[in-house]
């Protein structure tokens, strides 16, 4: 490629730099992909595989998960991906937890979902713990299972002309061109009009200027599967401890769940944890999980942790899980949710910075596309979408 120029060079084969290629691929344009791996190994294939609306933070973050997921359910049956739940029953084990549900039902974010009391839960889902107080039902996720639907969403776009480089680690980008490490493939060059930095966890390879103004860190999770517990859960599970860390929850009756939660869960609220508890079609469970954050984070996994997360699980569930898989993920994390930024003359860099890559990615490459080629910003970025 380095005598043809293409229309899109991306570098970064995650869930983000896929995201830029398929909005790219939308719009006609040829596109190669650039990752330093032979396959798809880091956290993009290490998580729930959960596309996340309800609790999302308001305003663009929110509208990019309700358009992600329209996206990954357009996307899933053409590639062959299995949608394995839909939906999310956010459970309250405390009675301040039901205050800050009830207050997002009532908001504008709580638009479809249902509040669901004790007697009604029990109704809609007999197999959880006895004691809960309820829950909010929300329609609006849906969950794939990312170890596999990562690799199908690769193969469906090579089918569609994207150009995957693999074992291909770069060294520089400049306007036009990026230039890669061994000196040798392709001349040590591939051109394109435009191009796309998508690096995950690498902060120091490109842009590390742009990563420390930006205080991007990395944040380190702990991640279990669980042999088939027995019973098939209608949606994806998440609990008390949820409401704490997903910023849609803002409102009156927060601080007394917070106190609450720092008298009663401590250890969990300083290991980062909250309940993700979603069930693949074989009836095996991925649970997890925890937030640590260092700008290299250690490479081990404490029991203390896991048991936790587990702990939290069995309290919502009733059930003592075996587990039959344990591992760690490890993604960028800063004070923005995400962002795109302009680094020179058609180069942009984008990276999610707050774990929510699977739902939210396929709006922003939506958004990158649209502004290099000077078309208007998608629906979802306006205000009233």
């Amino acid at each position: 490629m380095s005598g043809a120029v293409g229309d899109i060079a991306i570098v970064g084969a995650g869930i983000v730099g896929l995201a830029h290629a398929l909005a790219a691929v939308r719009r006609g344009l040829s596109v190669t992909v650039i990752d330093r791996e032979a396959r798809a190994a880091g956290a993009s294939v290490r998580n729930f595989g959960f596309v996340t609306v309800t609790g999302q933070q308001a305003g663009i973050t929110w509208r990019r998960a309700r358009r992600a997921r329209d996206v990954w359910a357009e996307i899933a049956p053409l590639a062959g991906i299995a949608i394995h739940q839909r939906g999310l029953l956010m459970l309250a084990r405390r009675a301040e937890a039901m205050d800050v549900l009830a207050d997002f039902a009532a908001g504008p974010m709580g638009a479809g979902c249902r509040l669901l009391d004790g007697p009604a839960l029990r109704d809609a889902a007999p197999m959880l713990a006895a004691g809960l107080r309820g829950a909010l039902h929300s329609p609006h996720e849906l969950r794939v299972e990312s170890r596999d639907a990562i690799p199908q969403l690769t193969a469906w776009l090579a089918a569609r002309g994207v150009t995957f480089l693999r074992h291909g680690a770069v060294r520089a980008v400049a306007p036009g061109m990026v230039e890669m490490a061994d000196g040798t493939r392709s001349g040590g060059m591939i051109r394109a009009r435009h191009v796309v930095v998508c690096p995950g966890p690498d902060l120091v390879t490109l842009y590390p200027h742009v990563m420390a103004r930006r205080g991007v860190t990395l944040c380190k999770l702990h991640m279990l599967r669980l042999a088939d517990p027995g019973p098939r859960y209608p949606a994806p599970l998440m609990s008390d401890l949820g409401l704490v860390r997903y910023l849609g929850y803002q409102g009156r009756h927060l601080p007394a769940l917070h106190a609450r939660l720092a008298a009663e869960q401590p250890a969990q609220l300083a290991d980062g944890i909250h309940l993700i508890a979603v069930q693949h079609e074989d009836g095996t469970m991925v649970v997890g999980d925890s937030h640590h954050y260092d700008a290299t984070p250690d490479p081990f996994q404490p029991r203390a942790v896991d048991d936790r997360m587990l702990e939290e699980f069995t309290s919502v569930t009733g059930i003592v899980p075996e587990v039959i898989e344990r591992w760690t993920g490890i993604y960028p994390s800063g004070p923005d949710t995400a962002f795109t930024e302009v680094v020179d003359d058609g180069v942009r860099l984008s990276m999610v910075t707050s774990g929510t890559g699977a739902s939210t990615a396929f709006a922003i490459g939506e958004e990158t596309i649209a502004e290099l080629l000077g078309d208007p910003a998608p629906a979802h970025t306006k205000e009233d979408a």
